[in-house]
């Protein structure tokens, strides 16, 4: 070996070590910032509290009821999510991206603004029932799982849609001309492709319903639900340990839905598509498809209509006249500092959010080693912990420290509890890029960090316009991983639905559901431009390079 190649060998040598060190850093930074809260708050249980919660009949009856409106709310949620995709994605309906769009507006408000709009149609004084003069009321189980449906169905929707997409049509058309059934194609092709994925669809929409507190806070009345006992016991009483047994309750379906879709990843055709389904032109299905996507959409704009009408209420329902005064009095009220708190939060952590996504999944999808999987392993976790879970534990760990009651907190504990996400969605399209990319340029000099700025940022742009989407919708709307840790200084818009309902103010409550849903739709449109008009002019030197690789 002569003096060049050793000097080779060592440099490569050197680089190994400092990517492995790289990684074991990150790795450990978010040990610290996941693992170690949740054990400490494992920790802050103790012998008196866990026993007065075992024997507390409340606890079981509220047990019950989680797991029957989140069982229930999931066999609708996953019916209505199937037949909508199939409608959008398999039927040539026109106007697609319409419908697309119109039918994941759910997941651009906060859930208990879900159960608001529930009370401002269907409560004692709600519009549709004094417009039709109904009987009964929303509250009680039947209005949470209706309202963990309207909340939960877009996610259901995009990731069944997703699935549909990707399916390969050519065995469907080998079965055809050999004869076969179509109910035996259903059950030979079809079933064993959407199993695993659609179990890991039932799975997070399970989990999704279980641990949510907004929607049961706001129509559940008496009946009581796990989360919303916890957040009695942690903001009403200060109850930490109490709070800390309830977490673990909700710890434990969020563990075995991420383990699942951890041990049971279909990696099935999906990659390798040979045909992709065409539009049907069965004329019965298009006329369903518009009937049941129009119907649908009716359901899921009555809810945001009914909050412009309220929050434009002179005095609802007395007095409907058009009036500003709502806009005014939600602003007087704090509500215009509270929306930039939000707006600040969300875009610091979708700034960091991405830079530190991308850095992580270049690590562990493109510099390959033993401490790569340790990495990946451990940037995916806080999948499985609910936000109100993550934020106690953030309460128990910081609380005293120099960042507690600040900015800075909500930033951390938003970035971590939507970290994982984003995370794949950059590791899944650096790992389609060649994997030859590097060598080329070890061969032609080119150094990594120049490979990273000319060819995988602008490979993988439209992948970090989606993932700044990502954090930033989700920090605008959540309520759960910040409710404990939100003080009057930093608290974020989203926590004053709660207090203005409380406060029998339904109309500034509007007027705050409306604004965080026309500050997402702004944000969204803002992508959806970048997308279009800056990523579509791809640049021809990288797609050169790209091509030559292959």
């Amino acid at each position: 070996m002569n003096m060049k190649e050793t000097v080779q060998t060592q440099k490569k040598k050197i680089s190994y070590q400092a990517s492995s060190g790289i990684k074991l850093l990150i790795g450990v930074v978010f040990a610290v910032l996941v693992i170690f809260p949740l054990i400490r708050m494992l920790l802050y249980i103790d012998s008196k509290s866990l026993k007065k919660v075992i024997i507390s009949a409340s606890f079981f009856q509220a047990v019950n009821h989680s797991v029957f409106v989140a069982l229930v709310a999931t066999i609708i949620t996953m019916i209505i999510a199937y037949f909508l995709a199939m409608c959008v994605e398999r039927s040539g309906i026109r106007w697609k991206d319409m419908w697309n769009i119109v039918l994941v507006l759910p997941m651009l408000i906060p859930s208990i603004s879900h159960g608001m709009g529930l009370i401002v149609l269907f409560g004692n004084n709600g519009l549709l029932v004094r417009l039709f003069n109904l009987n009964g009321n929303i509250y009680g189980k039947w209005g949470i799982v209706t309202g963990s449906v309207m909340y939960a169905f877009p996610v259901a929707f995009l990731m069944i849609k997703d699935i549909l997409k990707y399916e390969d049509r050519s065995p469907y058309e080998a079965a055809t001309v050999l004869g076969v059934s179509r109910w035996r194609q259903f059950t030979a092709i079809t079933f064993p492709y959407l199993r695993k994925p659609l179990i890991s669809v039932v799975f997070a929409v399970f989990t999704l319903v279980v641990t949510d507190y907004g929607v049961p806070l706001m129509v559940g009345g008496k009946y009581t639900t796990i989360p919303v006992l916890m957040y009695q016991d942690v903001i009403g009483q200060l109850d930490f340990s109490r709070g800390a047994v309830y977490g673990v309750v909700l710890l434990i379906p969020a563990v075995i839905a991420f383990t699942f879709d951890l041990l049971n990843k279909d990696r099935g055709n999906s990659a390798y598509v040979t045909r992709g389904f065409e539009p049907s032109t069965n004329k019965i299905f298009k006329i369903f498809s518009y009937l049941y996507c129009g119907l649908v959409s009716v359901c899921v704009l009555l809810p945001i209509l009914s909050f412009i009408l309220l929050g434009f209420a002179r005095n609802y329902p007395i007095d409907l006249a058009f009036t500003t005064r709502n806009i005014e009095q939600a602003f007087n009220m704090n509500a215009g500092r509270y929306l930039m708190n939000s707006i600040l939060i969300a875009v610091l952590v979708s700034i960091s959010g991405v830079m530190i996504s991308f850095i992580t999944a270049y690590l562990t999808a493109r510099m390959k080693s033993k401490a790569s999987k340790f990495l990946h392993l451990i940037a995916i976790t806080s999948a499985a912990i609910p936000g109100i879970v993550l934020g106690l534990s953030y309460v128990i760990v910081f609380k005293g420290s120099f960042i507690y009651g600040t900015i800075a907190i909500l930033i951390m504990v938003n970035m971590i509890h939507f970290f994982a996400s984003p995370y794949l969605m950059m590791y899944n399209s650096l790992s389609k890029i060649n994997d030859n990319l590097e060598s080329v340029g070890k061969t032609l000099g080119i150094g990594r960090l120049r490979m990273i700025k000319d060819i995988f940022i602008p490979q993988s742009a439209a992948t970090l316009w989606e993932m700044a989407a990502y954090f930033f919708v989700n920090c605008m709307m959540t309520i759960s991983a910040i409710s404990f840790l939100a003080t009057t200084a930093n608290k974020p818009v989203a926590l004053m639905i709660n207090q203005f309902e409380a406060q029998t103010q339904l109309e500034c409550a509007a007027v705050v559901s409306l604004a965080i849903l026309l500050v997402n739709l702004l944000f969204k449109m803002l992508v959806y431009w970048m997308k279009k008009f800056l990523i579509g002019k791809k640049n021809i030197n990288t797609e050169i390079v790209r091509e030559g690789t292959t």
